[in-house]
């Protein structure tokens, strides 16, 4: 008894705390409280990719009426996405990155690629990897995933089963079009990866499911954060109205075009459960033997990343791989960085902590400083089975103001118009969000202080591109080849 007085010491803590939260703050807004009406996933299932964009436009017209026709008069102002005179509103540009799309390229497809956004996200993210693989003889399938891109209080309904009936119905269209004589790749960011992944696990078992041939995952969710497990407990007040509140873990302005700001507690409860399936199904893979048949994964992860728990990517899935040419690619910490003591202690050995030398079933490869005084960098790659390294260069260097990627930072180039270092000037947001490394003084601007730090655009973007022409240009793959 007196063993679990912590426990509901604690829990009585986190119960009082977001009770008090749920009191204060900012007010729930029509964004918030507003929930779309998603297909299910008997729906979504049982649809093709028409019929799923016919039940998208149904969903942005609703949000039309129910929140940008309703905004009360003190929200129709330039940092909301949901005011129609805003700059920042999504329907006014020449393509509405928020939906489902395709990209085909102008002769019969060399093969097929499906790519998965992140949660908060859109399809927009995978905007630049869609384009890409077009340019490379590819049809491109980017669905959009229930909840996302309309607003933040769907996704207080939605559940990650959803999410993998989108994925399986892009796989469908993909495949259909495509036809079944040509290499299926899988693209999945944040939590699209888990989705890549755990579709390409159900193939083993649902012979109806095209197998993908490749798997290109970026920062991909297979474990998240301690706090999403005990996401649940956190919006308990919220079964009372006074405390609705509650189940938010932010709330925020809607200040981006094409991502949610703030975040449901449902939001994390849903990733946790995905990644607890998708770590239960690499474990029975792994026992079974049937790892074996995964197809080869090519993965980009920054070695600092505050949304997914980098130890689950490595020791959960890359420590069970079978040796069929599998590797990890990690962005290393700008270590010419001019920041002294401001870097924590555990920063410095953090590589070394992720990567300790040892024999691997995948190649690894660490995108890191050719030297301390510069900034440029270097590949340094160990093949599978081996403790030695060659390195590289690549003609590529960190900006000098940046100590580390994140996790927003993979999937965007420096010159994206939204989220680029140096956006392209030829198309316009209404908000250059990868500019914003603003000095001044505390309480002024509506975008939070952390927001400024995070790099939002990839210096190394080329080198992905690079990369995953080496898995179209290798197909067929013979098992155990390395890129």
């Amino acid at each position: 008894m007196l063993a679990a007085a912590p426990v509901v010491l604690c829990v009585l803590t986190v119960l009082g705390v977001r009770i008090y939260d749920s009191l204060t703050g900012p007010a729930l807004e029509p964004w918030h409280t507003f929930v779309p009406d998603e297909l299910s996933v008997a729906d979504i299932d049982k649809t093709d990719w028409e019929g799923y964009l016919r039940a998208e436009a149904d969903i942005f017209q609703a949000v039309r009426q129910e929140v940008t026709d309703q905004l009360p008069a003190d929200e129709k102002v330039p940092e909301n996405r949901y005011f129609e005179g805003s700059a920042i509103y999504p329907e006014k540009f020449a393509t509405d990155w928020n939906r489902s799309y395709e990209m085909a390229p102008d002769g019969p497809p060399k093969g097929a690629v499906v790519l998965l956004h992140g949660l908060t996200d859109s399809p927009y993210s995978m905007r630049h990897f869609a384009e890409h693989y077009r340019d490379m003889g590819f049809l491109a399938v980017v669905p959009r995933m229930p909840a996302h891109g309309t607003v933040p209080g769907a996704l207080t309904e939605v559940a990650w089963e959803e999410w993998l009936a989108a994925t399986r119905l892009a796989v469908r269209e993909a495949s259909q079009r495509a036809g079944p004589f040509v290499p299926l790749h899988l693209v999945g960011y944040s939590n699209g990866g888990a989705l890549a992944l755990k579709y390409t696990l159900d193939t083993f078992d649902d012979s109806t499911l095209p197998k993908p041939d490749q798997l290109v995952l970026i920062s991909p969710m297979v474990g998240v954060s301690a706090f999403a497990r005990f996401a649940g407990l956190a919006g308990l007040p919220a079964v009372f109205p006074a405390f609705i509140k509650a189940s938010w873990l932010s709330i925020l302005p809607e200040y981006n075009p094409f991502k949610y700001n703030s975040f449901p507690v449902n939001g994390a409860r849903q990733s946790y459960e995905l990644t607890m399936a998708l770590q239960r199904q690499i474990g029975s893979a792994a026992r079974s033997g049937k790892i074996a048949d995964l197809p080869q994964i090519l993965t980009f992860q920054s070695v600092v990343d505050a949304t997914v728990n980098i130890h689950s990517l490595i020791n959960v899935l890359y420590g069970q791989l079978t040796a069929n040419g599998s590797e990890l690619v990690l962005f290393d910490i700008n270590r010419a960085a001019e920041f002294g003591p401001l870097l924590r202690a555990s920063a410095e050995g953090l590589l070394a902590q992720l990567m300790p030398a040892a024999l691997r079933n995948y190649r690894s490869t660490i995108v890191t400083n050719i030297s301390p005084l510069t900034a440029e960098v270097a590949a340094r790659v160990t093949e599978a089975g081996s403790l030695d390294s060659e390195t590289r260069a690549l003609r590529l260097y960190y900006p000098e103001n940046t100590y580390s990627m994140s996790h927003l930072s993979l999937p965007f180039p420096v010159k994206d118009s939204l989220y680029g270092e140096n956006p392209n000037p030829d198309e316009n947001f209404g908000i250059h969000l990868g500019r914003l490394a603003w000095h001044g003084e505390e309480n002024v601007l509506v975008v939070p202080p952390g927001s400024l730090l995070r790099i939002t655009s990839n210096p190394f973007f080329p080198y992905l591109l690079e990369r995953i022409d080496q898995t179209i240009e290798n197909w067929p793959a013979s098992l155990g080849a390395s890129n």
